[in-house]
């Protein structure tokens, strides 16, 4: 039933609907911390559900052929956004067990023991040693002290540091979360995002490697020689590490007009980029936009549920 629904609402040709999945983590077993987050099993069952439901296709040959007229019918790509060591690790096997392919944007600068803000704010409240987090006389001290008796305390105050400093400017969010990450005693770990070595494996894996900038910043924040050197210095390093032309680009965080506005697109399109992908949810089809591709994961755990979302979504 649910294939045919997609069907009905994605057939093939010049009415045909482009479905792009997110992913960003695939943890070996369930987190306590975030028990939503894509674990193994899970990612193994939405695996084999897109398998049966989709014609899943590598997105830049989805692009191409969105832009042609000639996709499939129920045409899907997916994409992990990062460069998290577990897309090498657990989602590399369960997505080849399923003969699927993917595009992993990843951000270079946190290549080979890295580790972006936001993992630094949630291991710092992970693994603090206490059963509270004191920020007063820190760049945080507005939050004042955060509890962490409980498991469901901790992931309130994870959340509620990181919506804290989504939006700081970068020199700013760097302070702040260093200052957070001491006060805290923990010793954070290194190991969180991929390294060469593990990058390499997917490309020789036969999926595709797209950018996603160096330091994954809010490129509306940066002047617009900034975002041309972040995009740029981002290609240019998976380009020599990869030995292979990347042409696949993904605007870091994503909204359009709140993380990134039109002159970054311009950019995009100028570096010689084929496409690129946001986090505004629906389904592309014919006319839209290749440099801003939307994207959209459903988050119902039944089969029926995440399929029906899906469907639902290729009206958008």
């Amino acid at each position: 039933m649910l294939q045919s629904l997609i069907r009905w609402r994605s057939p093939a040709g010049p009415r045909a609907r482009l479905s792009t999945l997110i992913f960003h983590r695939v943890l070996s077993q369930a987190d306590p911390l975030f028990p939503h987050e894509v674990h193994a099993q899970r990612f193994d069952q939405i695996c084999g559900w897109i398998a049966r439901w989709f014609n899943v296709l590598p997105l830049d040959q989805a692009a191409r052929r969105l832009a042609e007229g000639s996709l499939p019918e129920r045409a899907a790509a997916i994409t992990f956004d990062d460069g998290y060591a577990d897309n090498a690790e657990v989602a590399l096997p369960i997505l080849q067990r399923h003969g699927l392919c993917a595009t992993f944007f990843v951000a270079t600068g946190f290549l080979n023991g890295g580790r972006m803000w936001n993992d630094s704010l949630i291991e710092s409240v992970r693994r603090c040693p206490g059963d509270g987090l004191d920020l007063g006389d820190t760049p945080a001290q507005a939050l004042g002290r955060l509890p962490l008796t409980t498991i469901a305390q901790r992931r309130e105050a994870a959340l509620r540091l990181i919506g804290a400093a989504k939006y700081l400017s970068q020199p700013e969010r760097a302070q702040w979360v260093e200052a957070v990450a001491r006060r805290s005693g923990a010793t954070l770990p290194d190991d969180l995002m991929m390294r060469d070595d593990q990058l390499l494996r997917l490309r020789d894996a036969g999926m595709q490697i797209g950018g996603h900038t160096v330091t994954h910043p809010i490129l509306a924040r940066l002047q617009l020689d900034e975002v041309r050197r972040e995009i740029a210095q981002g290609r240019d390093d998976l380009q020599r590490l990869l030995g292979q032309p990347v042409r696949l680009f993904a605007y870091p965080n994503g909204k359009p007009s709140e993380d990134y506005q039109t002159q970054a697109v311009d950019i995009v399109r100028e570096l010689g980029f084929d496409a690129a992908v946001t986090t505004a949810w629906g389904a592309a089809g014919t006319g839209s936009d290749l440099f801003q591709l939307p994207r959209f994961t459903p988050w119902d755990r039944a089969r029926v549920r995440f399929g029906l979302r899906l469907a639902w979504q290729l009206t958008k």
